[in-house]
């Protein structure tokens, strides 16, 4: 099975309450609703740096700011598209704007 489909299989929608242990350890990345969150794990799981770094740069993925983890912690049953990619949880917000 390739890098893809395996990735794709462990895609799931999940609630907030069940991402806090992981923003605890900061391992929490966001994926704005431009990018496609298959395309993002399936770079950083196989190592391609330049697109990686390139989406950190515009922004494009980023760790959540104590603003947005403070509001998600107010609403525990927020929706998140995730997908685990060790040792990170690239997640990205239901029906949400792009707003870093």
């Amino acid at each position: 099975m390739d890098i893809r489909t395996e990735l794709a299989e462990m895609m799931d929608e999940i609630e907030w309450n069940y991402l806090i242990p992981h923003a605890k350890r900061n391992a929490v990345v966001i994926v704005t609703p431009g990018l496609d969150l298959l395309d993002v794990g399936v770079a950083i799981a196989s190592d391609n740096v330049t697109s990686v770094q390139r989406w950190i740069g515009e922004q494009l993925i980023y760790k959540p700011s104590d603003e947005q983890l403070h509001s998600w912690n107010q609403n525990p049953t927020k929706q998140f598209m995730a997908l685990i990619v060790q040792p990170y949880v690239l997640v990205q917000e239901e029906n949400a704007l792009a707003t870093p």
